[in-house]
């Protein structure tokens, strides 16, 4: 205990040694005092800097362009797109309408219905058998007023037009784009006399009236007999023709030509005895037969579905 007692200086207790006082302690060099942080000119914090103002404006103001032009191109896009959408609704409900207005049933239009008459009577040379276009048999009645019936004895194969005519109606034919001839021959009654009938087809009705208008008057020329042996018509031929004629029937021209079926030719027949016969009604009968089969108005169904609308 001594040894501390003699440690401490005579009436030294509480005095700092020697060399203690005045110098700073360990770390305490340059550090700021609580509050001092950042202090600097009075003012200066809230200064801003040069120039900040303006740059801040103009990127405001590019901000705000931007964003201007993207809400027009938002705008533009939009009306745009509202424009495509509103056209294919249209297009849509239009074809929509169309549509139903086709597969509803309607009545049928004036034009319409001329248009399938003349549609149903075009298509009817090729449309029915030869056993319809050339009836097996045909009634007529001749000078006596005495029903009678004219009996088919052959139909002959479709040729082109201008190969079974005579030249004169050929170059008429040919002119006005005749599409095929088709014939059959047929004998009286009493098998006196024979006929052959000939259906020149034209494209349309309009082009058989301009046909017929070039076709020579002369009944001496005009659709070829076809003989069938073994029948009575075996002997029919150009030489024995009596008397040719046509009529027209919708968009074809029935030719008919009409003879003796014993051979005799024309020049061999007195015209008088020709004129007071039966054979002229006979011919002229059965190519008006074949003319009606051929053109007669069809039944025309009152709507596009039929007859219910």
């Amino acid at each position: 205990m001594r040894g501390d007692a003699g440690d401490r200086a005579p009436g030294g207790a509480g005095r700092p040694r020697p060399g203690a006082a005045g110098r700073p302690r360990p770390g305490a060099a340059g550090r700021p005092r609580p509050g001092s942080e950042g202090r600097g000119l009075p003012g200066a914090a809230d200064r801003p800097w040069p120039g900040a103002r303006a740059t801040a404006a103009r990127q405001d103001a590019a901000r705000r362009a931007e964003l201007e032009r993207g809400v027009r191109f938002r705008t533009l896009f939009l009306v745009i797109m509202g424009v495509l959408l509103a056209v294919a609704a249209t297009d849509v409900l239009l074809g929509t309408v169309g549509l139903l207005q086709e597969i509803s049933p309607r009545p049928l239009t004036a034009a319409e219905r001329a248009r399938y008459a003349a549609q149903d009577v075009a298509r009817r040379w090729n449309a029915l058998p030869p056993g319809k276009v050339f009836p097996e048999q045909v009634e007529y009645v001749g000078l006596t007023r005495v029903k009678q019936v004219a009996r088919r004895v052959g139909v002959a194969a479709a040729a082109p037009c201008t190969s079974v005519v005579d030249a004169p109606v050929a170059t008429a034919l040919r002119r006005h784009g005749c599409r095929v001839m088709l014939r059959a021959t047929y004998v009286d009654q009493s098998s006196a006399f024979v006929a052959t009938v000939g259906v020149a087809v034209l494209p349309d009705e309009e082009t058989r009236v301009d046909t017929a208008a070039d076709l020579p008057v002369d009944d001496r020329v005009g659709v070829r007999p076809v003989s069938f042996a073994g029948t009575p018509a075996d002997a029919f031929g150009a030489a024995q023709r009596q008397r040719t004629g046509w009529a027209g029937a919708g968009p074809y021209i029935v030719f008919s030509a009409a003879g003796y079926t014993d051979g005799r030719t024309r020049e061999s027949v007195p015209t008088e005895e020709i004129l007071h016969s039966e054979l002229w009604p006979f011919a002229q009968s059965v190519a008006g037969r074949v003319g009606h089969v051929l053109a007669a108005p069809p039944e025309i169904p009152r709507c596009t579905k039929g007859n219910a609308c």
